[in-house]
């Protein structure tokens, strides 16, 4: 059962009441370390960063509306090979914090000693888009929220972002909830788990009652779902057939950058970066006379359908790999029309629980029953 309190903003905002609930947790000794986002001193970007001294938080910016990277990779990367040796905390949106709980049924990541603090997402610019927003505005975080709040549509919001089913997250010891709240007055603080619950505690906050939120989660996940469908029956006509899914794909250039931003690919070893793939002269030319042309780089279309195949199942629609792909190919349109159906057949949610078994590491006899004999 979720716990409201209260997070009083009063005239440091959103945004500073945030700061100081993050400072908080560092002075109280509730986390000896908070991986958060900090500010460039450009102001044009944020850096996933881990801080252990709170004046740096003042730096920070979980609200700024720009994802460089999906952190749920960089916190892979930090617990490998050994858990967190002191209580570390970590600012997720909903994509990340989903992202991170497949990665740790995947045994990529480890959660001993880590607060997981979600924050509701209004959505993200690209880099490009959020500079200029830096540039135009004074305020650009808090200009941004006002037009979320208002429910003004924001073409500039990246793809995936527009269409994200799960803009409230799942499964967060803490979560900084935004939807329903009034910015001027405060924001919620939802304790999902019992540490959670010690945090709030801790900081003596004050009980609330959380109906609004559950109500604009509710109401930002119809408008989203509206846009979802439209967009993946465009996708599903641009990719309908071989010919229009190769020419969608066409102008791969095998750089991988897809594959790298993706939190959920993570072989130490892949098999396309292997000498698989390299070939003598010959080969390519036998290729060629063979078919009459041999278009190169090779094997882009091998490629995309075998990283669809290793992860659609768990693809949270982060949308980081169309944001790394120097050609603008919708890879995450792709992605999120065959994962909607491939989780929708398992009735599996990715990063919804980490009760639940991955799909494809699961056998269960009464699945697929239209398949086979």
């Amino acid at each position: 059962m979720e716990q409201y309190a209260i997070l009083s903003t009063g005239k440091q905002g959103a945004l500073g009441a945030i700061r100081q609930f993050l400072t908080s947790l560092l002075e109280k000794k509730l986390v000896n370390a908070l991986l958060v986002p900090l500010e460039l001193p450009t102001g044009d970007n944020v850096v996933p960063t881990i801080v252990s001294r709170p004046e740096q938080i003042q730096a920070a910016n979980p609200l700024a509306p720009v994802l460089p990277v999906n952190a749920a990779r960089l916190v892979s990367r930090i617990t490998l090979l050994s858990p967190s040796p002191e209580k570390l905390g970590v600012v997720l949106r909903s994509c990340e914090l989903r992202a991170l709980v497949e990665l740790v049924k995947l045994k990529q990541a480890l959660l001993e000693k880590l607060l997981l603090i979600g924050i509701d997402c209004y959505g993200t610019y690209s880099i490009a888009d959020f500079g200029k927003l830096v540039k135009e505005s004074k305020s650009p975080t808090e200009d941004f929220l006002k037009r979320a709040r208002e429910g003004k549509e924001d073409p500039v919001l990246r793809r995936a972002c527009q269409v994200c089913a799960y803009p409230a997250p799942m499964g967060a010891d803490i979560t900084i909830g935004l939807f329903g709240a009034s910015l001027d007055k405060g924001i919620w603080l939802v304790a999902g788990t019992p540490q959670g619950e010690k945090v709030v505690q801790e900081l003596g906050l004050e009980a609330a009652k959380g109906e609004e939120r559950q109500s604009a989660v509710d109401k930002l996940i119809e408008e989203r779902a509206k846009k979802r469908e439209e967009l993946l029956k465009q996708t599903q006509e641009a990719i309908k057939g071989l010919d229009k899914f190769m020419a969608t794909l066409a102008t791969c250039i095998n750089c991988h950058n897809c594959k790298t931003a993706c939190p959920l690919c993570y072989c130490k070893e892949c098999f396309f970066d292997s000498p698989v793939f390299e070939f003598e002269a010959k080969k390519y030319l036998g290729w060629a006379k063979r078919k009459g042309a041999l278009r190169l780089p090779n094997d882009t279309l091998l490629f995309h359908l075998t990283r669809l195949n290793h992860m659609v199942s768990s693809c949270v629609g982060c949308g980081m790999c169309t944001e790394a792909c120097p050609n603008d190919i919708p890879v995450a349109d792709i992605f999120r029309l065959v994962g909607e159906r491939v989780q929708k057949m398992f009735d599996y949610v990715p990063g919804r629980s980490l009760d639940e078994t991955l799909p494809l590491t699961t056998f269960k006899e009464e699945e697929l029953p239209d398949i086979g004999v």
